[in-house]
């Protein structure tokens, strides 16, 4: 078991977590992260998660992710399309198809529940 712990998420340091050139629709988006801590049985995750500028897509998890910095337009197929920036909370569902187009590199933190 982790044991409790801070991190100041801004300064934290993330490793390349290279995207599928299949999910890049424009730019030269690059992604970083950082699990913090993951379940005995690898079913829950809470990390840190960044991206540069540019368009993916994805399937996503069911996640809750606040934003730290940045800015990024996601639209979620036969859903709602948000717009997301510092400070806003996020909720997304186990099988959204999105689109996210990051307008400035995006750093959030999140928990997943696969």
């Amino acid at each position: 078991m982790t044991p409790s712990f801070a991190l100041h998420i801004p300064a934290a340091e993330l490793e390349p977590d290279p995207l599928d050139p299949a999910q890049i629709v424009s730019g030269t988006p690059e992604v970083s992260g950082r699990v913090l801590t993951e379940s005995a049985d690898g079913r829950q995750l809470r990390g840190i998660w960044q991206i540069t500028p540019g368009v993916v897509t994805d399937v996503e998890a069911d996640e809750m992710f606040v934003v730290l910095s940045g800015r990024a337009t996601v639209e979620i197929e036969d859903g709602p399309t948000l717009h997301v920036g510092p400070g806003d909370c996020g909720v997304l569902r186990a099988g959204d198809r999105t689109t996210w187009t990051i307008h400035e590199t995006l750093r959030k933190a999140y928990a997943i529940s696969l």
